[in-house]
């Protein structure tokens, strides 16, 4: 029978006090995310037009944009308690897209989306597109469409310091696994790995909670998600073993918008060949010790009702 262990602490509290003293530590990652000081500038496409899509108009019309993203994901989307402020790699993409799409910083306003409703908030035009680690895969595709890939990650499991038994997924029958309520890592390990016992909460800060608090073993998601975790928790968190899926990161449109997924197709070309998709990743991910990769292909599929 598995023994929930006595914390002194609730679990949020625990995360904050821990991030508190990592972030103290000398050549530890910023807490609060990338310095804004050294971010890049995007050139703005003053001129751009895509009449042709509903979702461009109705923004330009607003006079902003709205942009789905995550909060709790370190150096990819994450956001600051006290400014309100979001910084990352999904967030950096997301400002260069707008750029390309005519819509300078001052005319972003990002909304935070959780995973389990990012088709909903397309959908029912909440949000004009969505950058948030977003797998691609033709489920999604029926619901909504899909601009990129801008970055391929793969799954792989994250536990404390001290853990020696666990290795990768073959390691985790019996024990208690967390991951986030509709992703592609929950689901992944529910067909794969029936053996292992899993937990799902909304956001990945509440797993990494119960992972600190060995209220759970393993947290479970994209190896990138993963490695911000562990490098602003060093002593306390690990990533380990081979990443065990691929995971290409798109960006969600509503569906059968095409004339705006592909112009983020052409704003991600064109990004990755200008050198500023390489500075977004260097100046966020990056952070974490981790090169940046080759981007992926864009794979410019038809289709889309």
């Amino acid at each position: 029978m598995f023994r929930t262990p006595r914390v002194s602490a609730a679990p949020a509290v625990l995360l904050a006090l821990v991030l508190a003293v990592a972030c103290g530590k000398e050549g530890s990652p910023p807490g609060k995310g990338p310095a804004a000081e050294k971010l890049p500038h995007y050139q703005v496409d003053e001129g751009f037009k895509l009449p042709e899509s509903k979702t461009w108009t109705r923004a330009k019309k607003r006079g902003h944009l709205v942009v789905g993203v995550k909060e709790d994901q370190p150096y990819l989307g994450e956001k600051d308690p006290a400014s309100g402020g979001y910084s990352g790699f999904d967030i950096e993409i997301a400002r260069m897209m707008a750029a390309s799409l005519g819509f300078g910083p001052k005319s972003i306003r990002f909304k935070t989306i959780a995973s389990a409703n990012r088709e909903t908030a397309l959908q029912n035009g909440q949000i004009d597109f969505y950058v948030g680690t977003y797998t691609i895969n033709d489920n999604r595709k029926k619901l909504v469409g899909f601009a990129g890939p801008y970055y391929l990650a793969g799954q792989s499991l994250l536990v404390r310091a001290d853990e020696n038994d666990i290795h990768g997924p073959q390691d985790l029958d019996g024990r208690r696994v967390c991951s986030v309520t509709g992703s592609t890592p929950y689901q992944r390990i529910k067909d794969e790995f029936p053996k292992a016992v899993l937990v799902a909460y909304d956001t990945y800060s509440v797993c990494v909670d119960n992972l600190l608090t060995y209220q759970v073993d393993a947290v479970t998601t994209d190896d990138a998600i993963l490695i911000g975790y562990a490098a602003k928790l060093p002593h306390e968190l690990k990533v380990v073993g081979r990443p065990f899926s691929k995971e290409p990161y798109g960006i969600g449109v509503p569906n059968g918008d095409n004339a705006l997924r592909f112009a983020l197709d052409d704003a991600l070309e064109a990004r990755e060949k200008n050198g500023d998709w390489k500075k977004a990743y260097e100046a966020t991910l990056g952070l974490s010790g981790v090169p940046a990769p080759t981007p992926p292909p864009i794979d410019r599929y038809q289709g889309g009702s």
